[in-house]
């Protein structure tokens, strides 16, 4: 076997088992050696790692009678890792197929005990989706916004059974796909829908029998701003767009800043409440998110949206 062969077994051994709290002997490398095949001694374990760190691995040697050796910086560090592998786990998106398949290789970027110490700390949501072909539709999907071209689908919802259910008897859509958006852990497409004659979105896991389509897309609009769209869908919905004012108690500016970021213009009342000045657009979705503070804050203009929301208190009850 090669020197290069050699010196490619070292570098994947220490991959695999060596850490700053588990630094592997020169011993430990040779033994693993033989069990390859390879045949070598010790004086040869030093110029194969500088090797390696002359080619721009971070090899740390610790100093000894017999000499030790880890991988210092990888391309993820374990907190990161850690981050990575919490989102995969608790996202609503990922089927656990794919999650099991997506944390086994962001295991293999560390060491062995850093994998083991990973995988204690690791816990998974009971909610998974199990339709696999999510992932086929959005690289489907993805590819038609890369070529610039238009994708046919139809779009089901569920019937009181759990059943699927084609909307519109089976219609098959046509749509311009612009961008793929991930928020509050759904997937969706954002483009220009021929049946709509507008910009819309659709829930990625609810499109079935999605197809790539030679026609060319409708070009997304130069004044298109994807950041205020996604704003406006998915924070608030469609609705009319008014100034809205509210009364907080002041223990929910904390609340008003994750909502409204830190610019939101606010004015103090008095020594327990604050006014907050924000654009909204009117929707049972903001609503909804007024109602959840009851006692804490209260809408107090514009008027109409006040007299709406009212009516929405009082179906509520019915």
């Amino acid at each position: 076997m090669t020197e290069t062969a050699r010196i490619l077994y070292v570098l994947q051994y220490l991959k695999e088992h060596s850490d700053e709290q588990n630094p592997l002997s020169t011993g430990q490398i040779l033994n693993y050696l033989e069990k390859q095949g390879l045949k070598t001694n010790r004086r040869t374990i030093p110029k194969d790692i500088k090797i390696l760190v002359d080619f721009g691995f971070d090899v740390i040697t610790v100093k000894a009678a017999q000499n030790r050796y880890f991988i210092g910086e990888r391309h993820f560090e374990m907190p990161e890792l850690k981050l990575l592998i919490d989102a995969v786990l608790s996202s609503k998106f990922i089927t656990p197929k794919k999650s099991d398949i997506l944390i086994n290789k962001l295991y293999g970027l560390v060491s062995e005990n850093q994998r083991k110490e990973l995988a204690n700390e690791a816990y998974t949501l009971d909610i998974k989706p199990l339709n696999e072909s999510i992932y086929i539709t959005a690289d489907i999907i993805r590819a038609a916004i890369h070529q610039r071209k238009q994708v046919s689908f139809k779009y089901f919802e569920y019937r009181p059974d759990k059943s699927k259910e084609f909307k519109h008897d089976g219609f098959n859509y046509h749509l311009s796909p612009y961008q793929l958006i991930w928020n509050e852990d759904k997937y969706y497409v954002i483009g220009f829908s021929e049946k709509h004659g507008k910009i819309v979105t659709f829930r990625v896991d609810r499109m079935a029998r999605v197809k790539a389509l030679s026609k060319e897309a409708k070009p997304k609009p130069p004044d298109f701003d994807t950041a205020e769209f996604c704003k406006r869908v998915f924070e608030m919905f469609d609705g009319k767009a008014v100034t809205v004012e509210l009364e907080c108690k002041n223990e929910l500016m904390k609340v008003i800043i994750d909502k409204f970021g830190e610019s939101v213009n606010t004015e103090v009342i008095d020594k327990n409440r604050f006014k907050v000045i924000a654009d909204v657009y009117l929707s049972p979705t903001f609503y909804g998110w007024l109602f959840q503070f009851t006692g804490k804050m209260k809408l107090t203009a514009p008027a109409v949206a006040v007299k709406e929301y009212g009516l929405m208190l009082k179906n509520a009850v019915k």
